[in-house]
């Protein structure tokens, strides 16, 4: 199989309270708008809001994203009230990690990898 692209589908209760949120409070840039649907820049992927759904998110999902500077990204979401459910902070595993929630409840990570992580070192060479 050849992925040439991908996306996370969102189905939110309310769509404009979703797309405002990604767009407005996480600043996501939108890629493209369809009748009932927009697709937002999500670094290298996309995230697809469209639909709607009723079931809400399932705790086994998680919306994983990494930024420059944790703190200051946690300052910006607290002044606008978004919802913390965890703190930032470093795990065992070396990422700084903060947990908050969009608003159907769909936890994100927000994440930010330090400059001597291994996951910023080339290791096809090793």
């Amino acid at each position: 199989m050849e992925v040439l692209n991908s996306r996370m589908i969102l189905r939110p209760a309310d769509h404009d309270r979703s797309v405002r949120f990604y767009r407005d409070v996480l600043g996501l840039a939108i890629c493209r708008e369809f009748p009932g649907g927009t697709v937002f820049f999500l670094g290298q992927g996309y995230l697809e809001v469209s639909g709607q759904g009723d079931a809400g998110p399932s705790p086994d999902q998680v919306l994983w994203l990494q930024v420059r500077d944790l703190r200051a990204t946690f300052d910006e979401l607290r002044d606008q009230g978004v919802t913390i459910v965890a703190e930032p902070e470093q795990k065992p595993w070396g990422l700084h990690e903060g947990w908050i929630t969009d608003p159907d409840g769909m936890r994100v990570v927000i994440v930010e990898v330090p400059a001597d992580h291994p996951i910023r070192r080339d290791t096809r060479g090793d």
